[in-house]
């Protein structure tokens, strides 16, 4: 199946994306590339520290959970982006960190109201936390039902994925994901950065209500719509 070198490229750009964007300390986080032809994802080793990773670290497993290139472990969250990419077709890259205010609202187990029209131009409704996962999840395979309470998530709550590219995972962290591992980065950063606007707002205002459909869709299609005319 050869080396996937450009798909491990493609993963190692993306997650060193991660210090430079100030999304975790230490390892906390990590950054997956999918190749849906080839029906493999390249993901950052376990515990290894961002300025020790090259591309050559990768670690390349299909969707049954083996890994078909490398030396390492890949990351122990593997199990959630394999759950992820088996059900939210589309997606080319999932990211996930334990970035300060989004950890904060995932251990408040808060959705995330759209306030303001930042939000409203990533994210076209309120991004959603989930319940903590069961004891007996957590017994079982842990990382797996991770992943499948963000996917129980979506579906219970009628979500799609493609256009509410993140979650809380409650009393854990975010997941983001994108049509590629950068976009997957990108949309964690926002994400980050919608949940501190959130914070700060409900301190300044604890009575704050979000913004009314007209302004959130406005802002949702000028971007994302058939007529969307953001950008050039």
């Amino acid at each position: 199946m050869g080396d996937f070198k450009t798909l491990r490229e493609q993963a190692f750009a993306a997650n060193m994306e991660i210090p430079r964007r100030g999304l975790a300390l230490y390892t906390w986080g990590n950054v997956s590339a999918f190749d849906n032809t080839a029906g493999v994802f390249a993901i950052k080793p376990s515990g290894v520290a961002y300025d020790a990773l090259t591309a050559d670290s990768m670690v390349v497993v299909d969707l049954d959970g083996n890994t078909v290139w490398g030396k390492l472990r890949p990351s122990s969250d593997t199990e959630t982006h394999r759950v992820l990419y088996r059900n939210f077709p589309g997606i080319g890259g999932i990211t996930h960190t334990h970035s300060t205010y989004a950890s904060a609202w995932a251990q408040a187990g808060q959705d995330v109201p759209v306030f303001g029209t930042t939000h409203a131009d990533h994210c076209c409704q309120a991004i959603p936390c989930t319940s903590l996962l069961s004891e007996i999840a957590v017994k079982g395979d842990y990382e797996r039902e991770t992943g499948n309470l963000i996917v129980k998530t979506f579906n219970t709550q009628k979500i799609n994925p493609l256009h509410v590219q993140m979650v809380l995972v409650a009393g854990h962290g975010p997941f983001t994901w994108g049509t590629d591992a950068i976009k997957s980065v990108y949309h964690a950063a926002v994400l980050e950065e919608v949940c501190t606007m959130a914070f700060l707002t409900l301190s300044i205002n604890p009575q704050t209500q979000p913004l009314p459909a007209h302004i959130i869709n406005k802002h949702w299609e000028r971007k994302h719509g058939a007529g969307a005319y953001y950008g050039q």
